[in-house]
């Protein structure tokens, strides 16, 4: 599997499993993915960047906000330069050179690219679109997603052992698994796009 948060090595160390034992990897790589898709689901948006630059077309009507700055136009997550912007509907587009990325510096502080400004005017009218061909995802994978993942694959993987969501120990007695993990979600929370979660 491809784009997991956290590295196999790492996790394995965590869960005190030796390096050189591989009888686990199939169970411990699932648990992984698992967890890196379910941040995914949780948080609206990923965190793993595009080895190319994809396009993606916007309704402009439906994802502009006007501030102080001009026309906003809201995007999914861009993790690199360059983005090219072009407007139009059909097969007819015009690149556009009049815009600025946001927030300011976003790329320069491991962030994402979220939206578009547009100072000189609107995003276009009516059935207009605007066309924004960039590499999708974030720069780097944040310190706390990357904990996040540890944190949920470990529990994934020690889910076996409680399969109807019950463990104990003679010590404690019998304790019910909550559903959510209070240290993911307090890791992944500020992550989550209005509307998710």
């Amino acid at each position: 599997m491809a784009n997991e948060y956290a590295a196999l090595s790492v996790l394995k160390q965590m869960l005190g499993v030796e390096d050189s034992d591989t009888s686990r990897d199939v169970l411990l790589t699932s648990a992984l993915a698992a967890a890196s898709r379910s941040i995914d689901t949780a948080t609206g948006r990923r965190f793993y960047l595009d080895p190319v630059a994809s396009p993606r077309t916007y309704r402009p009507a439906d994802r502009t906000v006007n501030d102080t700055g001009g026309a906003r136009l809201l995007l999914d997550d861009a993790g690199a330069d360059p983005v090219t912007v072009e407007t139009g509907s059909a097969g007819t587009w015009t690149a556009l050179s009049d815009y600025e990325t946001g927030p300011e510096n976003a790329l320069a502080r491991g962030r994402p690219i979220t939206s578009l400004i547009r100072a000189s005017g609107r995003w276009g009218t009516g059935p207009a679109r605007v066309r924004v061909t960039a590499r999708w995802g974030w720069p780097a994978v944040p310190d706390e997603i990357v904990q996040a993942t540890l944190i949920q694959a470990a529990r994934l993987f020690k889910r076996k052992d409680s399969p109807e969501g019950v463990t104990g120990s003679a010590e404690w007695g019998v304790v019910r698994l909550s559903r959510r993990d209070p240290d993911v979600w307090g890791l992944i929370e500020h992550f989550v796009l209005p509307g998710f979660g």
